[in-house]
């Protein structure tokens, strides 16, 4: 059986630390790096539910797409809320693993797996580093032309069912080819979403008055999604990456428990 530090060198060969953002806090949270390791749950969030699934899986290690401590803490008392979950992950031998804005920006990486889903061919990212090859978003193209509004009911066929589900802006008819694509919060890139010229754009946590001003400007389509959803498809992928790397040595789970926070659904 591998060692902890051995399937996060396994993960930073697929999602390089170097990619991640000067502000994010990514990397082992908690845990002995040499601990063995033959069961993986992988997740999108650290949170109660995910780490109680670890436990009834006997899985010694999490891997999560956020992070469970963003901003500096000067302490883990049990008594708090983040605090309380790096105790219990301790006293049940699970460490935590984080891969967050280095996995954004990875090839293949969180937007190429939520462009899988959704059925594109991806050609380029919407806001590439410098290499031309990593960043954030994902430009891709559908294999046939399709009405906007069966677009949006292809996204929602594609990602798991949140209470907010699927939401477009725009045009039903509007012919649509070529998407942008970008996992998790995204309405900061909806320029360069308008400037590469495609006819859809989805991500999640768009604001109104962004969404406004670019639908006014004659911007791409919108498809809004949940945060959650969005990057719930990364899951797979991070998981094919400690197959590969341990055949038959690790099994590894994707997370099943929705951990989106939107839970009740009223209709007006």
């Amino acid at each position: 059986m591998p060692a902890v530090t051995e399937v996060i060198t396994a993960l930073e060969q697929a999602y390089p630390p170097e990619l991640a953002e000067s502000w994010d806090a990514i990397g082992l949270v908690c845990g002995d790096p040499a601990e063995q390791v033959d069961q993986v749950l992988v997740c999108v969030d650290p949170v109660d539910e995910t780490v109680e699934e670890a436990i009834e899986l006997g899985a010694q290690l999490i891997v999560a797409h956020h992070p469970l401590m963003l901003r500096g803490v000067h302490g883990v008392a049990a008594d708090t809320t983040k605090g309380r979950l790096v105790h219990r992950m301790i006293r049940a031998g699970v460490a935590l693993y984080c891969a967050h804005t280095n996995a954004d920006s990875a090839s293949p990486g969180v937007s190429d797996a939520l462009a899988g889903a959704l059925g594109l061919r991806v050609l380029k990212p919407l806001d590439a580093n410098a290499d031309g090859v990593t960043g954030i978003g994902r430009i891709g193209e559908l294999p046939e032309t399709e009405p906007f509004a069966e677009f949006v009911a292809r996204v929602a066929r594609a990602l798991p069912k949140t209470e907010p589900g699927v939401f477009g802006a725009g045009d039903a008819t509007r012919p649509i080819k070529t998407v942008a694509v970008s996992g998790g919060a995204g309405d900061s890139y909806l320029k360069q979403a308008t400037a590469a010229g495609v006819d859809a754009y989805v991500t999640a946590d768009l604001r109104h008055h962004a969404a406004g001003e670019h639908l006014a400007g004659g911007g791409p389509a919108l498809v809004g999604v949940t945060h959650w959803a969005s990057e719930w498809p990364w899951c797979e992928q991070a998981s094919g990456v400690i197959r590969v790397a341990f055949p038959g040595t690790v099994d590894v789970h994707v997370s099943t428990r929705r951990t989106d926070p939107w839970n009740i659904r009223a209709e007006n």
